[in-house]
Order: C-alpha cells, then sequence, then structure tokens
C-alpha cells in the first residue's frame, strides 16, 4: 500500500457523464429485475413483534411458508426490543423507515471502506462511493438483503464502523458496534474473536458487555421469551430453514446437500475446526499487516462457513473484498507487478456473484437435471467455493503509515513474510 497521497484527480464533465450514465443503467436494471422478494422477512419480523406488543410470547409467532413450513422470529429478544418502535406504524411506513435505516448504514459502510482507498489514489471519496453504490448494488447479496427486507446493511455497518474508524482512532467505544451486532444476530460474535486474536482486549471486553447488556435489556422486557430462546430454541437451527436448500451457502449446507438433507456432524466439526484455525490466523496477519479490511473481511467469511445457516444474502462481506482485489490490482498495475491475478478473482467473484451462478435453476439458465455429478456441485455450492478461496487468496495491504489511519498492528509488520497471496508485497 502507498503512503503518500496522489495529485488530486479533477472531476469534469466527463466524469460525471460516466457516473450518471453507470446510475442510470444500474437504476434501469433494478427496475427490470423488480423488487422480487417485496421485504418478506421484514414482513414476518414486523408481524411477530406487533404479536409481542399485543401481549403474547414472541416465538409462539409462526406463519405458514409453502417452502419452509412455518416461520417466525428467529432473532434474540433485544433484536424485537429495537424493533419495537417500527410496530406502531402502518407496515409501509415502518418498511419506509427500515429501507431508510438500511440504506443509509450500507453507504456508510461503503465510504469507510471506499473513501481512504480514493483519497491515495486522488479521487474524492463522494465520487468513488457514488460510483462503487450502483455497482455493489447488484451483487445478489445486496441486492437481495433489500429486497427481502433483512438486517444485514445495519449489522455490517456496525462491525465496519467499529474496526475501521473507532479502531483506529484507539476510541474507548470500539467494541460498542460489534457488541450489538452480535446481541442483534450472535453471527458477528466471529468478530469479537477476532479482536481478542489481535490483541485488542479492551475492545473485545466491550464488545462482550454491550452484547450482555443489550441481552439483558431484552430480558427486562421479556423474561419469558429471553429464556425460552437462550436455553431451547437457539440450538434448533431448523427453525431458521432446511439446511440443505441451495440458498444455504455455509459448510453445513454444502454437506447436508450431499448427504440427502442431514450434513455428517463430523465431518462438519472436522472442517469447521481447520476453516476456523486456517481463516483466523490469516485475519490476524492481516490485522498484523495493518490492513484491517481484509482482517475483518477474513473473519466474516470464516464467520459464514462455520455458521449451521448462511443465506446467500449474508455474504455482504463479498463487497469488502471486492474493494481490496481491486485497490490491490489497481496498486500493483501502477508499479508494474503482476496484477491480473487479483483483478482476475475480483472479475470472477463480481460476475458469478451478480449474474447469482446459485439461482441459475431458478431462472432457467441450466436444467434442473444438471445439478449432477461435478457441474451440480459447482452451482450449488459456488458461494461456499468462492468464500473459500477468498479465505486462501485475499492478500494482505501494508497499512499507510504517513496517513495514520492504520490500527496499530500487533506484530511487526517486517516480520510477515506474506503481504499477499501471490507471493509478493500486496
Amino acid at each position: 500500500m502507498p503512503t503518500t497521497r496522489a495529485g488530486r484527480v479533477r472531476i469534469g464533465p466527463r466524469r460525471v457523464v460516466v457516473l450518471l450514465a453507470v446510475w442510470a443503467v444500474a437504476g434501469g436494471a433494478h427496475v427490470w429485475y423488480g423488487n422480487r422478494h417485496h421485504f418478506f422477512d421484514f414482513g414476518i419480523y414486523y408481524r411477530a413483534v406487533r404479536w409481542w406488543a399485543a401481549g403474547h410470547d414472541l416465538y409462539s409467532y409462526s406463519q405458514p411458508d409453502p417452502v419452509q413450513g412455518t416461520l417466525g422470529f428467529t432473532y434474540p429478544p433485544c433484536a424485537a426490543l429495537l424493533l419495537r418502535p417500527l410496530a406502531a406504524l402502518p407496515l409501509g411506513a415502518a418498511q419506509a423507515v427500515f429501507t431508510a435505516v438500511s440504506v443509509a448504514a450500507g453507504v456508510a459502510a461503503l465510504w469507510c471502506l471506499i473513501a481512504p482507498v480514493a483519497a491515495r489514489y486522488g479521487y474524492p471519496a463522494w465520487f468513488a462511493v457514488a460510483l462503487a453504490i450502483p455497482a455493489a448494488s447488484w451483487l445478489e447479496p445486496v441486492r437481495e438483503t433489500f429486497s427481502f427486507g433483512q438486517i444485514n446493511f445495519v449489522l455490517a455497518a456496525l462491525v465496519v464502523i467499529d474496526l475501521l474508524v473507532a479502531a483506529p482512532r484507539r476510541s474507548r467505544l470500539t467494541g460498542v458496534g460489534i457488541g450489538l451486532a452480535t446481541a442483534i444476530k450472535l453471527t458477528p460474535g466471529i468478530f469479537i474473536i477476532y479482536l481478542l486474536l489481535t490483541r485488542r482486549w479492551r475492545a473485545a471486553a466491550t464488545a462482550i458487555a454491550t452484547a450482555l447488556a443489550a441481552n439483558l435489556a431484552g430480558a427486562a422486557v421479556g423474561w419469558h421469551d429471553t429464556w425460552w430462546f437462550w436455553t431451547e430454541l437457539l440450538w434448533k437451527t431448523e427453525r431458521i430453514g432446511h439446511p440443505d436448500r441451495l440458498e444455504n451457502q455455509s459448510l453445513t449446507g454444502s454437506l447436508a446437500r450431499l448427504g440427502d438433507g442431514v450434513a455428517n456432524r463430523p465431518v462438519w466439526a472436522l472442517l469447521a475446526v481447520l476453516v476456523m484455525a486456517y481463516g483466523l490466523w490469516r485475519a490476524r496477519r492481516a490485522a498484523a499487516a495493518g490492513d484491517e479490511a481484509s482482517g475483518l473481511t477474513l473473519a466474516a467469511f470464516v464467520g459464514c462457513l462455520v455458521s449451521p445457516v448462511t443465506w446467500s444474502h449474508h455474504l455482504l462481506w463479498f463487497v469488502p473484498a471486492l474493494v481490496v482485489l481491486v485497490d490491490v490490482a489497481l496498486e500493483r498495475r501502477r508499479t508494474g507487478r503482476r496484477w491480473w491475478p487479483p483483478a482476475a478473482m475480483a472479475a470472477v467473484l463480481y460476475v458469478t456473484t451478480t449474474f447469482s451462478i446459485i439461482s441459475w435453476y431458478d431462472w432457467h439458465v441450466v436444467a434442473r437435471s444438471a445439478g449432477r455429478g461435478v457441474p451440480g456441485f459447482l452451482i450449488n455450492n459456488w458461494y461456499v467455493l468462492l468464500t473459500l478461496a477468498l479465505l486462501v487468496a485475499l492478500p494482505f495491504r501494508r497499512a499507510p503509515q504517513a496517513e495514520g489511519t492504520a490500527a496499530a498492528p500487533v506484530d511487526d509488520p517486517r516480520t510477515l513474510a506474506e503481504c499477499g497471496s501471490w507471493g509478493e508485497p500486496a
């Protein structure tokens, strides 16, 4: 990573026209694609919280579903507590408020990821982010998170702001975002492990305390529901959905599809241990090199792979992976080094997630009969395979020490032999 700023790039009429054209194409494509899920998941949570506000047990709410059987509220009670103000609004108004908050959170996270990169190449942050928004909006995890009305944008923003804004400033509040995200949806707890591995003890303690405080707040409002969730419902992963569904792009999902609907537990345990050991080791090395974006992305991929259920829209972490890969490719090309491997990986990642290989059966690109053998295995588990590949190949960038934007390294970066996964510094 370079340590000095590039010359300032002027945003003239030609670049503005390009920006407007990208927005027009992306917007037109979204109009054509449509909101295919009509905020389906948000509707479930809205009705469940209204059911709860009316005096019923939160987790006794269920609604029929032709695919999953019945669906209900699957998050801890503190998440319902945060959503409860929306239950006082009509459904349309609640959807509008939730969507506005989600979009704002997504843009904030994208700004944190892209603004430092744009500054090093001399581009104004507003222009780079404005160009990235329509491009990122077409990745399947992004558009599906939006159309399902999922909370993933908010969770990602809490983590990204915590690690890319609060941590470099050594803020005492570092860890609050991760703790709150963990309290809402559990799986961000992988970032608490990441904080511990990178020896940020205060931030880890803050995250744990925040998660506990949020859950205690939920317990204060609904003790019975809290007890029911933590002692019984948490372990019933079938409540979230059938593990062998194609949209479940976790190790459990892959093994379940290979095992006629049931994952082999010993095999899963072995793979989970290997993925956690290797992936968190690489995440720690990325943090030690000063590349927090790569570190948090690798930690997120570990969490997605070992989680019992990782729906395709949970993989928003493809976005920071793309930012890292494009940044590395541009910097290597500028300095005359081998730039095509990260560029090729970025292209494969973007194209295959935009055109959603795992949706090809539903889109009638290939027949259901093609879901056998090697082609079927690749289609059915493409996001799992992409995530595993990125766990191995995502490069590290050197910390921009002169700009003072990197978190304090936990090891001396000079002792690290690996700054990138293609045998040369990124």
